[in-house]
């Protein structure tokens, strides 16, 4: 991995943002409605839309406007909310840890859950356990979230009210915001109170959002593992005398960590990108619900400046899958 390649890679990650941001303001000019018109009400006079489109810069061309919103952005501006005439950058960002917390709080889970039984499963094949752990993984796959988050709160939030079914913390607890993750910023501040509160209002919603990557990661970390298995290597290491738990983990299911690494990167960008439904059922704070929000009042430096998010983590996180592919197999040069 040298500096040419990463140079060359961030090259295209500009290229690739510049287009999405030209999809993207294209795309929302042409969703029908009126900024204007919403904020001020049906009833608002002609003299005041204008003037409030004049305000906001709509009455000028297209053209115009975005050569406005590239160069605000160039300088790391996003503009100003239409609704709460608030910085967008700094709204983005406060909601964009919360997504952040809940998508890694959600990955671990899938990342421990599903490499574990694609590992049990590969290893008792045709067994039982094989049979029930890849059934509960189709499930996994076919259920809707929103009905999982559902079920889920009427089982251990309302039926048995062992965990809250909203919000990331109760009410009347703070912890400083050092992180703004709130489950690290409680562990930081010594506050076990905090810290409890923090994890029991993570678990439902990280669950919920674990389910479909979790089933992904089994049933690819399976197929992995078993073509693995049958390689000359493991037989080797399994003659030489090494006990099954060396074979299984440090020969076998590395070099089976390729496409599960694949895996994990795709399914973390999506997380990030796609926990609209679990964040507006469990009332969680983040980038999602953001955007929705933002979607239905016609608020256009609020969805460009989210969607140009998503897409940059998107690719970042590419990168770095890139980047691991060469340290877990030195085999594998990239070219420049």
């Amino acid at each position: 991995m040298t500096l040419g390649y990463i140079s060359k890679r961030l090259f295209h990650l500009a290229l690739i943002m510049f287009g999405v941001s030209v999809v993207v303001f294209l795309m929302l000019r042409m969703i029908p409605g009126d900024p204007a018109q919403l904020l001020l009400g049906e009833f608002a006079s002609p003299e005041e839309l204008a003037r409030l489109r004049e305000q906001l810069g709509l009455n000028q061309s297209l053209f115009t406007q975005f050569w406005i919103y590239i160069s605000n952005i160039v300088q790391g501006d996003m503009g100003h909310s239409i609704r709460t005439n608030a910085p967008v950058t700094g709204e983005i960002w406060v909601r964009l840890i919360a997504t952040l917390e809940l998508s890694l709080a959600a990955m671990c889970i899938a990342t421990f859950f599903g490499i574990a039984a694609g590992v049990m499963s590969a290893v008792k094949q045709h067994s039982l356990w094989d049979y029930g752990a890849m059934f509960m993984a189709l499930v996994g796959v076919s259920m809707p979230i929103f009905w999982l988050g559902l079920m889920l709160i009427y089982l251990f939030a309302v039926k048995f009210p062992l965990l809250p079914m909203m919000g990331r913390i109760s009410l009347g607890l703070e912890v400083p915001d050092v992180t703004g993750l709130m489950v690290v910023d409680a562990v930081v501040a010594g506050s076990w109170q905090s810290f409890v509160s923090a994890l029991k209002h993570l678990l439902l919603p990280a669950f919920t959002l674990a389910t479909i990557p979790m089933a992904i990661v089994a049933r690819i970390t399976r197929s992995a593992m078993l073509e693995v298995l049958n390689m000359d290597y493991v037989r080797t290491a399994r003659a030489k005398g090494m006990t099954e738990l060396v074979v299984i983990f440090r020969h076998a299911l590395r070099n089976a960590f390729l496409p599960v690494v694949t895996v994990l990167g795709l399914n973390l960008g999506l997380l990030l990108g796609g926990a609209v439904l679990t964040e507006t059922i469990f009332s969680w704070p983040g980038l999602g619900r953001y955007v929705v929000d933002s979607l239905s009042g016609r608020d256009y430096a609020a969805v460009q400046g989210c969607i140009l998010v998503f897409a940059l983590l998107m690719a970042v996180i590419n990168l770095a899958v890139d980047l691991i592919y060469v340290v877990l197999d030195p085999r594998i040069r990239v070219n420049e």
